[in-house]
């Protein structure tokens, strides 16, 4: 890692955290919310455009899976773009695009029409919430990091749910165009927020002349004196080589420090998100089939997010006190048993509730875990690049996940079996990550 980055790392620890970190905590929260609530749409109305335009169990899994393939293209675009043009700057243009592609997605006359805006919006999605992550992460103290970051991405999570509850208040009057109109307008307001109040990285800027001034002025909130702690980290920045790979952000992730690990972490975000948006992307439709109406199924769904938020502040302090991977491989395990679950309990309203709850528990708060693991895993010139490639492989996993889901419903005949093989993926997720700890065991984790 360079000098400057252990500088910044040691000004940070070294105060408490600020009224700046927390706005920048704030707004990554919001802006991963809205990202949450806009992914999450497409599950939620999927009953209502399947009677609207007469689609079966193949159409609506290419309306799911293009929205995933925009978001995998965003992830790989957007992290080598915020590796080059700053974290703010990325953040600003993600949240435009993603909001145009929702306003627009709510006057799609047919389904190709959505299918195309779906993939749009899903490339804006696709580079919001990484580069939340690596700023979040950029901006917190390494004692409180797990719990700062957590909270920051929990909105994700709220916006998941907030999601099916609007979705379910809304659609009986207005329909589910009105889902995607609020969920254009709300970006679209809070993009001259994020420009005029997000900060940029104060790692990013460090070392680039440009942004000579704009560091002081932040440093000057962080510090209370600009001047010295500004010379101080540029003497650390001369005084500390380059580290191997660090000009390129892409080749640092496969270095010899760096490859396995990044191989290993790629399979578990992989694995997540294919059964994640399995389940999410299916299970209203799955339930609204067994009797469910169209609202009660979305409200039964977002109980995924709800146990989500729990689980990940959970693991949130768990990671403070256990080895981080041992509590993610568990994680894993939590989850797979949840969904194994699902389909047996669906006869009884009670069983379901539990096992969709330790389902979201288990899965939703690996997931936000495993992204505050990768968040510190790469060094400050490949860290956004690091986040948005591991989420970029997981929504490769999601595409499958959300387009298989129905063939598999189809080939399996009932949920009673389907859900059990819904599960594997989060067992392979629970040795990917305990695999990585083993082969990172002492070596440091920043």
């Amino acid at each position: 890692m360079s000098g400057s980055a252990i500088a910044v790392e040691d000004l940070i620890n070294a105060r408490q955290t600020s009224g700046m970190q927390i706005i920048v905590l704030i707004l990554c929260f919001l802006v991963v919310a809205m990202d949450g609530f806009d992914v999450a749409s497409a599950g939620y109305v999927a009953p209502l455009l399947k009677r609207e335009w007469l689609l079966g169990p193949q159409q609506l899994g290419a309306i799911f899976g293009a929205g995933l393939l925009g978001l995998t293209v965003g992830s790989f675009v957007f992290g080598p773009l915020a590796d080059r043009i700053g974290r703010k700057r990325t953040i600003v243009i993600s949240v435009i695009l993603f909001g145009i592609g929702s306003l627009l997605t709510s006057a799609a006359p047919a389904a190709g029409w959505f299918i195309a805006l779906r993939f749009l919006t899903g490339v804006g999605l696709g580079g919001g919430m990484p580069t939340a992550i690596t700023l979040s992460s950029e901006y917190s103290p390494e004692r409180h990091r797990p719990m700062l970051v957590t909270l920051m991405f929990c909105g994700f999570t709220i916006g998941l749910a907030f999601g099916g509850q609007l979705a379910a208040s809304i659609m009986p009057a207005y329909g589910w165009r009105s889902v995607f109109v609020a969920g254009g307008i709300a970006p679209l307001a809070l993009a001259p927020v994020l420009w005029l109040l997000l900060p940029e990285s104060l790692r990013f800027m460090l070392g680039k002349r440009r942004y000579a001034d704009e560091a002081q002025r932040l440093l000057g909130h962080l510090s209370g004196d600009a001047a010295v702690a500004l010379g101080n980290l540029e003497q650390a920045t001369v005084a500390q080589p380059e580290a191997e790979g660090s000009k390129r952000p892409a080749a640092t992730l496969f270095n010899a420090h760096y490859r396995a690990g990044t191989l290993l972490l790629w399979i578990a975000f992989f694995c997540t998100l294919w059964v994640y948006y399995q389940i999410s992307s299916w299970l209203p439709s799955v339930l609204a089939d067994s009797g469910m109406s169209a609202a009660r199924a979305a409200q039964a769904s977002s109980l995924l997010p709800v146990s989500g938020t729990v689980g990940a502040l959970i693991n949130a302090v768990l990671m403070r006190r256990i080895n981080p991977f041992v509590v993610l491989s568990a994680s894993y395990v939590v989850a797979a048993a949840g969904i194994a679950c699902i389909g047996p309990a669906m006869g009884s309203p009670w069983l379901l509730v539990l096992a969709v709850w330790f389902s979201g528990l288990g899965l939703s708060g690996a997931q936000t875990g495993a992204n505050v693991l990768v968040a510190g895993f790469y060094e400050t010139r490949a860290r956004a690049t690091g986040v948005s490639w591991a989420l970029g492989v997981g929504r490769v996993g999601s595409i499958i996940g959300s387009m298989t889901g129905g063939v598999l419903l189809a080939l399996l005949h009932s949920p009673r079996i389907a859900f059990p093989v819904f599960a594997l993926p989060a067992l392979v997720a629970a040795v990917a990550m305990s695999a990585t700890g083993r082969l990172y065991r002492g070596k440091a984790v920043n």
